[in-house]
């Protein structure tokens, strides 16, 4: 039942998420109070992050706004990775549960920017759902590597 509710919750997180607007959803003025003196500054403007055709940076955007971008586009990495987990581990074992993980996962990423696409002042994009996906791949690789590591320790103490 917990893994359900480990699902459902992070389902729920993400509609209500894309259900807001940019002016509800914001981080910048919340940087702005944690971080007053622009920690690593100096460092991130070294960083220059091509983005489907824009190269992202300080210089660009500014310092709040760029972290602001790193942290959105983080989120949907792991949350979407996250979800992916949540599904696999809720489906029934079988071979084929990691493709159907991912497929959800990618129906979810779509309904989830098509429900952006709902919300006043949010842009959805194809983009978003390539970065849900490779959260989604990533975190799945990581689990499955995981459960055959434990697995085969599990094999080798048995023949012991």
């Amino acid at each position: 039942m917990r893994k359900f509710l480990f699902l459902l919750l992070i389902v729920a997180t993400l509609f209500l998420s894309s259900g807001q607007t940019y002016e509800q959803q914001t981080l910048i003025p919340t940087l702005e109070q944690l971080l007053p003196d622009k920690p690593l500054e100096d460092s991130l403007s070294k960083l220059v992050i091509p983005y489907w055709g824009k190269m992202i940076s300080i210089e660009e955007r500014g310092y709040y706004p760029f972290l602001e971008f790193l942290l959105r586009k983080s989120a949907h990495f792991f949350i979407f990775g996250l979800l992916a987990v949540a599904v696999y581990i809720v489906l029934p074992t079988k071979w084929y549960r990691t493709i159907i993980a991912l497929f959800i996962t990618l129906a979810l990423a779509i309904g989830d920017e098509y429900h952006q696409s709902l919300t006043g002042g949010r842009t959805p994009s194809s983009k978003d759902v390539l970065l849900d996906m490779a959260g989604a791949v990533t975190f799945i690789v990581v689990l499955r590597v995981f459960l055959m590591t434990r697995s085969g320790q599990k094999q080798k103490r048995l023949r012991r």
